[in-house]
Formats: structure tokens, sequence, C-alpha cells
């Protein structure tokens, strides 16, 4: 079961559209409980980290959450803020992560870009992985991001973008993938890559 976590700071919904569009069965996952059957976990996010956190937190629902990915590796997707969290710490409001990524996430400086992105901007995948991206690779993805990941690890970067920079745009390592754009308002370049990472879901269940 796709599962995708509706929580208040979330965008759960759009999400939802895009994965019920390309033909998935999906259901929300609002408690701890709901996740126990998932083969695949999405974490969509807008907003801040520090509301995302308290907010999986009010939820109860990251014992479970780290427990399906972390020790038994249901494949799993983080947007935007939704990846954000996934490292150790960000400038936004002093917020700690879950620590899944070693790392940080930054401010943009105003003084040198638009803060924040807002609009259209370039993907280089830089590695492969059992999701393919032959048909997205190069391709422009939707942002609305004040903040971006600054890795340590640069095995851990999956794919990147240029915004004064090279900027992280998506990291993957194991059964964890995480984009900082928003694939589900993208149109169908969009679509494709959640295609993508959908069937390689099927696949491996």
């Amino acid at each position: 079961m796709i599962r995708i976590i509706d929580y208040k700071a979330g965008n759960a919904p759009s999400v939802m559209s895009s994965v019920r569009h390309l033909g998935f069965n999906a259901e929300y996952a609002r408690s701890a409980q709901e996740l126990s059957d998932a083969t695949c976990v999405i974490l969509p996010g807008v907003g801040s980290a520090k509301a995302t956190m308290e907010s999986l937190k009010a939820m109860n629902i990251l014992t479970q959450l780290e427990k399906a990915v972390l020790k038994e590796k249901v494949l799993f997707l983080g947007v935007c803020v939704g990846m954000q969290i996934l490292f150790e710490h960000s400038e936004e409001e002093k917020t700690e992560g879950l620590g899944w990524f070693k790392g940080r996430v930054v401010k943009f400086d105003p003084a040198k870009v638009r803060v924040p992105q807002m609009g259209w901007n370039k993907v280089k995948f830089i590695k492969n992985t059992p999701v393919p991206t032959e048909d997205v690779n190069n391709a422009h993805f939707y942002y609305v991001n004040s903040y971006h990941a600054v890795v340590d690890d640069s095995a851990d970067l999956w794919g990147v973008s240029d915004y004064n920079g090279e900027l992280t745009a998506c990291v993957q390592r194991d059964n964890i993938y995480a984009i900082q754009f928003h694939a589900e308002i993208s149109g169908e370049i969009g679509l494709k890559l959640i295609k993508n990472f959908l069937d390689t879901g099927v696949k491996i269940c």
C-alpha cells in the first residue's frame, strides 16, 4: 500500500491527486497504525521545517516511520520540506531534523539570489539508482524554497540544480529518496518522475 503522510503542514492532497491520476492505489497515513501496512511512504512538505517536525511529533508517527523506513526498508520519498527534515539540522527556526542524511539546511543569501527561489529550474540527475531518470534528466521542475540542503557525503547526491551555484536538488541512499522541488506540480515531467518512483516500488514489492 502506498501511504501518503497527511499532516497539518503538508501538501498531501496535491500529492495524492498526482498518484491516483497515475493509476496507483494510495491512502493517507494520519497515524502510526496506518503506516504499518505501507510498502511505500511519501512525505510531502509545504511550510517550515519546525512546523513539519512539530506536526509529525503531535501525530506520534515518527517511531513507526523510522521503523518502516530505516529497519524494514520501505521505499520512501520526501518532497520539499519533506526532504529538508531528513537532515540533521535546519537554520530555519534552528530546527533539529531526523538525521537520516548527514548535513544541514541553510538559507539562501538574499544578497546573491532572490529568496525564495520560486519557479522552474533544471535538474541534472548525477547518479544511477533503481529509479530511472533518463526520461526526466535535465528537465525543469518547479521549486518554492528559501532554504536548501548542504550534504556532507557527496555519495548521497542524486541530482543538482544551479541557483547562483550548485544546489542540492535531490538525494538518495538505499530505499530513501527525497526531492527539493515539487514534482506533483511540475506538470507531465513531474508525473513521469513520480511514476518512475512508484513503478520501482511495485517491482520491489
